[in-house]
């Protein structure tokens, strides 16, 4: 009976991007331009919620694969999605991070990360005034998580990056002009 239950569990497991979205983020190899379709699914994601226009889709590359309808769910599946997209993106960072952790695209990624998860922090505190729903609530902390994960991790960025701005590195003193 256990494997029933968990083929029933697997069954209504939701993917948090469309097929469209997901040819995209295949498509796009860079870090950055992967960070940004991962941005882009979410802002469309919130924008239903929030009953807003979709943010403009224009391609960045002419063989890039479209963005496809918007997608469809209610407001728990869309944050749920908006949280699957947001650990899918920490996920690549870290992955990039632990191969090549001087690679130049890993601060720029986290850069435009974090600068949505601090959009994303605004509209999750006023959808917190507004929404009863338990699933919501409860998806609204997942991507609550996330966000904080994602400024978390930029914050110790900003401390590595002006050191190597600078032209140093840690451990050695700086030169006086």
């Amino acid at each position: 009976m256990s494997v029933l239950l968990a083929i029933s569990a697997t069954a209504q497991q939701r993917d948090h991007l469309t097929d469209a979205e997901t040819d995209l983020v295949r498509f796009h190899q860079e870090l950055d331009k992967r960070t940004e379709v991962f941005i882009k699914a979410a802002d469309r994601r919130f924008a239903i919620i929030n009953g807003t226009a979709q943010p403009a889709a224009k391609k960045l590359v002419k063989d890039e694969p479209e963005w496809g309808d918007p997608p469809k769910g209610t407001h728990a599946e869309l944050l749920g999605d908006i949280a699957g997209i947001l650990d899918e993106a920490i996920t690549n960072i870290d992955n990039v991070s632990s191969r090549d952790a001087r690679n130049p695209l890993l601060s720029r990624s986290l850069r435009k990360l974090s600068t949505a998860a601090n959009g994303y922090l605004n509209q999750l505190n006023s959808l917190k005034t507004r929404i009863t729903d338990p699933d919501e609530v409860a998806a609204i902390e997942r991507v609550a998580d996330n966000v904080k994960e994602i400024i978390e991790a930029s914050g110790h960025l900003a401390t590595g990056t002006r050191e190597e701005d600078s032209g140093t590195d840690k451990g050695k003193k700086k030169k006086k002009p």
